[in-house]
């Protein structure tokens, strides 16, 4: 099978290599986003961020949120994920 890079003409916008990180946390808070993101940034560039069905963040409400990481292997952390206890992270899927 092909690199799905290079089917077609024009690029995706989402650089030569975009993971998609699960993250999930009950009730997740807008400082444990905070944490987990500056943690990120350390692998690459946090690229963005959605919920599964587009609603919007809500602080101590969402539960699962997808997150594009671009640059480097992303490596899933089952147990406190970037220090914030409770957090997992799974990789939902790698582009490029």
């Amino acid at each position: 099978m092909a690199d799905s890079n290079t089917l077609g003409g024009q690029g995706n916008g989402l650089g030569s290599k975009t993971t998609i990180v699960k993250l999930a946390l009950t009730n997740m808070t807008a400082a444990n986003l905070g944490t987990i993101y500056s943690d990120m940034s350390l692998i690459g560039t946090v690229a963005g961020s959605g919920t599964a069905d587009g609603s919007a963040f809500a602080a101590g409400t969402t539960d699962v949120l997808f997150i594009a990481v671009q640059g480097d292997t992303y490596v899933a952390d089952a147990t406190d994920a970037h220090g914030v206890t409770g957090a997992v992270t799974t990789v939902e899927c790698i582009i490029g």
